[in-house]
């Protein structure tokens, strides 16, 4: 196991991840009691405690367990009525996931760009999509809010415009669950939640997911499609076509255990955007996107640059930190470019692709701490040294 204690044992001489996987003892504990327990199948005590307690932590009424966040959103759409014929709203800056699950339900994906500041969702081009789409006849199932980073998108104003479009909005929270805007827990603004576990994320069953949501008959409904569909008689019976798509008893003690190292882990994810922010606040064009939201869990930071301000470019500091064994990333490449979408209609402003062009996401784990952290930054602070 990549153990929480082992990255500043690492660090110096390994390779250091965007977000690696914070796992130890205490998971280790909770895995194995699992298998001992015989509940190696994909459901068990641990499952169902799983769902509890993490519906439980975002304040929502249910929740149900599944192989990844992707599934979680194909869930989700389906569950609102996404299918032949309709369109689902996406946010273009996000991972290729919010939008492959909209086209599995036979649904068309139209995307829509974001707000410069934040990456999140425009509210005021999304507003003004609606009205073009519903003017067109066509047929909006939902509009998808993905809360980038970690950080919430504006519900303030996002959940009006589309109630008075009468379209439901699935929260796209894979990133951020933990956080919070308003003091409501991300994962609940939605008529779903979706949250991925990915090894990458703040939270980690290996793989894995959850969708949450407050009507029970909703949440049944999607319990049933993630078993195969199957029918509650003794024989196999299928009255529909189904997925294999509940997380497994074991992975998901990993998650019970996570789940209560959750707000020490978050803390010190807020930690480094803190010492970010310090060490770029002086340096001129350059700025960390969506700061000075408290209520993001800091899940990844991520880091504009104005190359005619800054005099450098966001790539020339990647390929500094590659030449140190230390990973980073550009934000998304906007669905609208991708190759496999670009057939979709997109309502865009150019912000994505400036954020796609201009940025780059650093190394922001709950285990960079100690002589880890302490090589990530030196690294930066060498690199400005050197331009400045």
């Amino acid at each position: 196991m990549v153990g929480q204690q082992c990255g500043d044992q690492l660090a110096p001489t390994g390779r250091i991840h965007l977000s690696p996987p914070d796992v130890g003892a205490a998971e280790e504990a909770l895995v194995v009691a699992a298998m001992r327990s015989g509940w190696v199948a994909p459901t068990g005590p641990d499952l169902d405690a799983f769902e509890r307690e993490l519906a439980a932590r975002v304040g929502c009424g249910h929740a149900v367990g599944v192989s990844s966040g992707t599934a979680a959103l194909h869930l989700a759409l389906l569950g609102v009525g996404a299918g032949p014929g309709s369109v689902v709203v996406v946010p273009t800056l996000t991972f290729v996931a919010t939008a492959n699950a909209v086209t599995y339900t036979g649904a068309e994906p139209v995307f829509v760009d974001c707000d410069p500041a934040t990456g999140n969702l425009d509210v005021d081009l999304l507003s003004d999509l609606l009205d073009d789409l519903t003017r067109r006849g066509r047929r909006v199932a939902a509009v998808v809010a993905v809360d980038l980073n970690g950080t919430c998108a504006d519900y303030d104003r996002l959940l009006p415009a589309c109630a008075a479009a009468g379209v439901p909005v699935v929260e796209d929270s894979a990133q951020a669950l933990g956080s919070t805007s308003g003091g409501r827990a991300a994962g609940t603004f939605g008529q779903f939640g979706v949250f991925s576990f990915n090894g990458n994320k703040i939270l980690t069953t290996s793989s894995g997911g959850m969708l949450v949501c407050d009507d029970p008959a909703l949440i049944a409904r999607a319990r049933q499609l993630s078993t195969q569909a199957r029918e509650p008689v003794a024989h196999y019976e299928h009255r529909e076509v189904g997925f294999n798509y509940r997380l497994s008893n074991i992975l998901a003690a990993l998650g019970r255990a996570q789940l209560r190292r959750l707000d020490e882990m978050i803390e010190r994810r807020r930690a480094v955007r803190e010492r970010y922010a310090k060490l770029f606040a002086s340096v001129p064009g350059t700025r960390i996107l969506g700061d000075g939201h408290p209520g993001s869990n800091c899940w990844l930071t991520s880091l504009v640059v104005e190359p005619a301000t800054a005099g450098w470019r966001a790539d020339e500091l990647g390929g500094h930190l590659a030449a140190h064994d230390i990973e980073s990333r550009p934000m998304f490449k906007p669905m609208h470019q991708q190759p496999a979408h670009l057939h979709h209609h997109a309502a865009v402003t150019g912000a994505a692709d400036r954020l796609f062009a201009t940025s780059i996401s650093l190394p922001s784990g709950s285990t960079l701490v100690g002589t880890t952290a302490d090589r990530v930054f030196a690294a930066v602070e060498e690199f400005l040294t050197r331009r400045r």
